[in-house]
């Protein structure tokens, strides 16, 4: 028997980058699974013109202009900007040509919009899934607590465990940009849901895989091709800390698993624990310490994504983006 899924009411923060990019597609094509009230963003991958930019882009692409696209914060909460676009392009999605936009931002004030959203919809029916630096979403937590608490959960792509790091040995890229605002969204008392490089990195996409998506022929799957094309051809991304010396199969999908996660739940196993972040020393800043351990004093703030069925996501990707 086959159970409808009621579909989710979504808020996407992002820094579009190229697994941003391919995690805005997937929301984007699953109109009956997925009600994408908006999309706001945050420097990060790129700048913040770029970011907001690439997002516009990836909604036209999509046909859907009907999702908001919002502007927020240029820079962290106290730090200098970190830009990856080493690992992105220089325009923030690998070599894909950059077009003129047919529709902009609606705003640059993505927390009054956050919280605009949240507060005019009954407490616990929107998701957030957050796969960029934390600075808005921190923000918004600090203006409007009891607005965030509103949230039904918020899903984040951000920190490792064993597998150390990607931009440090000790921090993952979204919590080392802006440690502070990763602090402050997981003392929050929201309803968290992390995946981290030791989950993501177990989701690669192979070259087989995106031929299999370029063979779609769609327009967003051109997108996703070229980008992880881009992707893949850099060795940075091929790294497999379990076998330093062989080459992984393909680039990570650190995004696209969080969207994944609200359309294939039980593709995820989590494990609830207490996470904190580094945010004094400079040698370890972004550092997540991620205990499970049930006699820790402060209890537990979320759950810990620890195996994903990469080949569901990975057939997910592909029912979608055919469309």
């Amino acid at each position: 028997m086959t159970h409808h899924r009621a579909p989710i009411s979504l808020l996407i923060d992002c820094d579009p980058g190229v697994d941003d990019a391919v995690a805005l597609a997937l929301a984007l094509a699953a109109p009956d699974r997925v009600t994408l009230l908006g999309i706001t963003t945050t420097a990060g991958n790129v700048d913040l013109r770029r970011t907001t930019r690439n997002a516009c882009l990836i909604r036209e692409i999509a046909g859907r202009l009907d999702v908001p696209v919002h502007s927020g914060h240029a820079r962290p909460m106290t730090r200098e900007p970190v830009i990856a676009d080493d690992f992105h392009g220089p325009d923030g999605l690998g070599h894909y040509p950059i077009t003129p936009l047919e529709s902009g931002p609606s705003s640059e004030d993505a927390i009054s919009f956050l919280i605009q959203t949240i507060d005019s919809h009954p407490a616990g029916t929107i998701d957030l899934a957050v796969t960029g630096p934390m600075t808005n979403i921190a923000v918004l937590i600090r203006q409007a607590p009891e607005v965030a608490k509103r949230l039904r959960q918020i899903i984040i792509m951000g920190g490792a465990r064993r597998e150390g790091g990607n931009i440090t040995a000790s921090a993952e890229y979204n919590v080392y940009a802006d440690p502070e605002a990763a602090d402050i969204c997981l003392n929050s008392g929201c309803k968290l849901i992390i995946l981290g490089l030791d989950a993501t990195h177990q989701v690669r996409g192979t070259q087989g895989w995106i031929d299999a998506i370029n063979a779609l022929n769609t327009p967003l799957a051109t997108l996703v091709a070229e980008m992880l094309a881009f992707s893949n051809a850099l060795p940075a991304n091929l790294v497999d800390t379990a076998e330093p010396d062989k080459p992984a199969p393909g680039a990570p999908l650190h995004d696209p698993c969080v969207i994944a996660y609200l359309l294939v739940p039980e593709a995820f196993t989590c494990q609830p624990c207490q996470i904190r972040v580094e945010t004094q020393s400079e040698l370890t800043r972004g550092h997540t310490a991620v205990e499970f351990r049930h006699q820790i004093a402060d209890g537990f703030n979320a759950l810990w994504v620890t195996q994903i069925d990469a080949t569901a996501v990975l057939d997910l990707l592909l029912k979608y983006l055919a469309r």
